[in-house]
């Protein structure tokens, strides 16, 4: 029986050594931190590239509290000058409440309500564009900004699933944001984007949550984009979709 149980350890020895070899060199031959980024930014810069060819359906939804405000629709293409030009195809705001004359304040009650709502949608308006320009500076995440961070000693890479790594890129833009990027480590493909940050001061919090597709060619692309700003009770979801080559 001793004899046997020898027998046994040593087959299991045997048949478990190359194993374990096996994941060593694997864990060996994972990519550093310098490998990932170049990885990932040349393929950025592909798939940018093969967009370029591409023009889609851009349909934008505002909530105010809840509450659906207005939903437009642009068609999507990029230009001579590498930029994303967009055409307005029709725009289909929520009707506001009657605010005309027939009540107690009469007509010039009316007026004042009128420009109390014009102000409000002004306001709402303003604080989207600033909202729009501060997101598109971390989305799509560039190359040459990522290799800042990197620089800085900041970044942080680390497994959050099976076959997805997470790269951590704090201060990206302005100091107390944070830019995350998951990466499907087999192709190499951003699989979601997320974005913290602030306008003007931290509480005045905007987030992103931003979810990636692919076309049938490989190329990936953005089909819906979600930013929450929770001071304001604004929410705005942006979708993409119905993908084609473009015209010449």
């Amino acid at each position: 029986m001793l004899f046997d149980r020898r027998m046994l350890f040593a087959a299991l020895l045997t048949a478990l050594v190359p194993a374990l070899s096996v994941g060593s060199a694997a864990a060996q031959t994972a990519p550093t931190p310098d490998e990932r980024v170049a990885a990932l930014k040349q393929s950025l810069a592909e798939n940018q590239a093969r967009l370029r060819g591409y023009e889609w359906m851009e349909t934008t939804i505002i909530s105010l509290k809840g509450e659906e405000k207005a939903r437009t629709q642009k068609r999507c293409y990029y230009g001579a000058d590498g930029k994303v030009q967009k055409v307005a195809i029709d725009e289909a705001p929520k009707a506001d409440a009657a605010a005309g004359g027939g009540g107690r304040g009469g007509r010039g009650s009316g007026r004042v309500k009128t420009k109390v709502v014009e102000n409000k949608k002004d306001d709402m308006k303003e604080y989207m564009q600033r909202a729009g320009a501060l997101i598109q500076q971390y989305v799509p995440p560039q190359p040459a900004q990522i290799q800042k961070v990197k620089d800085s000693g900041k970044l942080s890479i680390k497994p959050v699933e099976q076959g997805v790594v997470r790269l951590a890129l704090p201060e990206y833009v302005q100091p107390g944001d944070q830019l995350t990027i998951d990466i499907n480590a087999a192709a190499n493909a951003i699989a979601a984007v997320n974005v913290a940050t602030y306008l003007d001061k931290p509480e005045d919090t905007v987030t992103l949550d931003v979810k990636f597709a692919t076309l049938p060619d490989g190329t990936s692309y953005t089909s819906q984009t979600t930013l929450d700003a929770k001071a304001k009770n604004i929410r705005v979801v942006v979708q993409n979709s119905g993908y084609r080559k473009a015209t010449p």
